[in-house]
């Protein structure tokens, strides 16, 4: 008992100063506002817990500072938005993305290949950047006589703030089914595919690391050929997909938006890691530039395709019913009538916000832990990083893991975007916000530590949410007649002090190394 105690010291003295917070915190409010602020602090920290997570691991693992990592989280904040709201752009981009990644996925073959072609260093360099060129030209070309529904950015009356209203009020303005006019779509498949191919051609050749032998198995063609096949189904049934998305239940569609923008991400994340973070393992420098480059481009992205103005993603049904029978009195009564709220302590509480996004964190939090410290992968990924050459010798592919890591990271920063998207709006600054309080609750955790992750998520949401309480309320001062109610500018300067005190008296965090 006493080495248990010894060992963990630091975690039960943070637990007892957190229990004491609370039940100080608990005497200035009434029962029903305590135990709501206490959910939305869980909430809030789920949120923030998923960046968190996703960068402690990359960094942790990889020792890769990924800044992106907010923008990351807004991206995926957007591209859920548009799979809930605009079905059919969504249906439209399918095809298109699914033939520009085909050629990554021969990696191996245009290393075979590029092995072949013997020149010099900088003749090699000159002929694959002019071979990615030559890609981006030609799918620039196509793009643009591409048939793919969007909206307008300088109509106010048909642009993302009008779908998003609309859609908030169970409508929706006409979907746009587009067909192929200026181009056949046999010669825009095949031009994408060529472009794709071109391009992973070119990166090969700027890696370096060619291995001719892989060039002849068939197993590098089936993921080439199940991509090239969906693609064109996309294609064939547009429409009747179309129509399918516009019609279901919105929670389905909310759920197939989930699973698109995690999958975006995990496609992103496996892209940045293999193209560009793999050169720059040995430069840190380089890697912060890269990091804040791509940053600063994610947000003009987002800015040319959705716009600069913020508007709202409605929630699911599932969590937005009203009218008799809400707000729900159990959860039968919520399952029965989909209330967006449900009584608790003679309070409502809001069901998307206060329940389903904690549960969210908990199950995500138990999983990836479970992967790591429980999975064959998890232990091939640990022991990687520890000594690379022995897994290496082993005859496991070191770098596929790290890629494997680096795309996980990124897929869990665009779940929490989704996530967070019907509770906080989207904007273009969510994820500069976001990824501050995330470094915040890594500092306070332990910036390589996982669990540390989720107990300084938890803490940032806890301060913030009761600093914003008692903005509300206020805070009597004792033995005299002030009530101070804290300003909005204090809600993130209190997370900063919190973090300030702990490092004071430990610099690696409460979960931190030691050394």
């Amino acid at each position: 008992m006493k080495i248990f105690i010894r060992k963990n010291s630091t975690l039960l003295i943070t637990f007892l100063i957190v229990m004491a917070f609370l039940i100080t915190a608990s005497r200035g409010m009434g029962t029903q506002d305590f135990y709501i602020t206490l959910l939305r602090a869980l909430s809030a920290g789920s949120v923030v817990f998923l960046v968190a997570a996703g960068f402690s691991l990359i960094f942790g693992l990889l020792d890769v500072l990924n800044l992106a990592h907010g923008t990351l989280y807004m991206i995926g904040a957007y591209i859920g938005w548009t799979v809930f709201v605009r079905p059919d752009t969504f249906v439209d981009l399918i095809g298109p993305v699914i033939l520009l990644i085909t050629g990554l996925t021969l990696t191996n073959v245009w290393k075979g290949l590029a092995s072949r072609i013997k020149v010099s260093l900088t003749t090699r360099r000159l002929i694959a950047w002019g071979l990615i060129v030559v890609a981006i030209v030609l799918a620039v070309l196509i793009l643009k006589r591409y048939p793919i529904a969007m909206w307008d950015l300088e109509n106010y009356t048909n642009g993302p703030v009008t779908y998003s209203f609309y859609a908030d009020q169970d409508m929706r303005l006409p979907m746009e089914n587009l067909a192929f006019e200026k181009i056949s779509p046999i010669l825009a498949i095949v031009g994408l595919l060529l472009s794709s191919a071109i391009a992973g051609f070119g990166i090969a050749m700027l890696s370096g690391d060619f291995n001719p032998s892989t060039k002849k198995s068939w197993r590098n063609y089936v993921f080439y050929a199940i991509l090239v096949v969906v693609a064109v189904l996309s294609v064939v049934f547009n429409t009747p997909l179309t129509n399918w998305l516009v019609t279901i239940d919105s929670s389905w569609l909310f759920l197939i938006a989930i699973v698109v923008a995690i999958l975006s991400g995990v496609g992103i994340g496996a892209t940045m890691e293999t193209t560009l973070i793999r050169p720059l393992y040995s430069r840190p420098i380089y890697q912060l530039m890269l990091t804040i480059g791509l940053s600063s481009i994610g947000v003009e992205i987002v800015q040319a395709i959705w716009g600069r103005a913020a508007f709202t993603m409605p929630r699911p049904a599932f969590a937005r019913g009203t009218g008799e029978g809400c707000p729900a009195t159990s959860f039968a009564s919520w399952w029965e009538h989909k209330c967006a709220t449900i009584q608790f302590f003679d309070g409502r509480i809001r069901v998307y916000d206060e329940i389903l996004i904690p549960l969210i964190g908990i199950i995500v939090l138990i999983t990836v832990w479970i992967l790591l410290k429980r999975t064959r992968v998890g232990m091939i990924i640990r022991a990687g990083v520890q000594d690379r050459q022995m897994v290496e010798a082993l005859g496991i592919n070191v770098r596929r893991v790290f890629t494997l890591v680096f795309a996980l990271g990124v897929g869990l920063a665009t779940f929490g975007g989704i996530l967070a998207a019907p509770s906080n709006g989207l904007n273009t600054g969510m994820g500069a916000s976001l990824l501050t309080s995330a470094l915040i609750a890594l500092a306070i955790g332990g910036l390589t530590s996982y669990p540390g992750a989720a107990l300084g998520s938890f803490l940032v949401g806890l301060v913030q949410q009761f600093i914003i309480k008692y903005g509300q309320i206020g805070i009597n001062i004792p033995f005299t007649d002030i009530v101070f109610k804290p300003s909005p500018p204090l809600v993130p300067a209190s997370t900063v002090l919190l973090m300030v005190i702990i490092l004071l008296f430990l610099p690696g965090g409460l979960m931190g190394k030691k050394d």
